[in-house]
């Protein structure tokens, strides 16, 4: 049976084949989503309830494609 490598040197091997562009946008990304998960950690520990829920998809003219995000908040208390 085949294994997958591990998602590190999967990761590893995907951002050698990216531009210096597209691997800063991907530092971007991620830094970002760092601040999200921490700002949903802060409406959970309040006693809010998040869904994030796509609300539409961004095209570009080269068809590569990126959900767009809306919180759906809900008040527990």
């Amino acid at each position: 049976m085949l294994t997958k490598p591990p998602v590190k040197e999967r990761a590893e091997a995907l951002s050698s084949e990216m531009t210096d562009e597209q691997q800063a946008a991907i530092r971007v990304l991620a830094n970002e989503l760092h601040r999200l998960n921490q700002a949903v950690i802060g409406c959970v520990d309040a006693g809010l309830s998040v869904e994030l829920q796509r609300t539409a998809r961004h095209h570009s003219e080269d068809g590569f494609w990126g959900d767009l995000l809306v919180p759906i908040v809900v008040k527990q208390r």
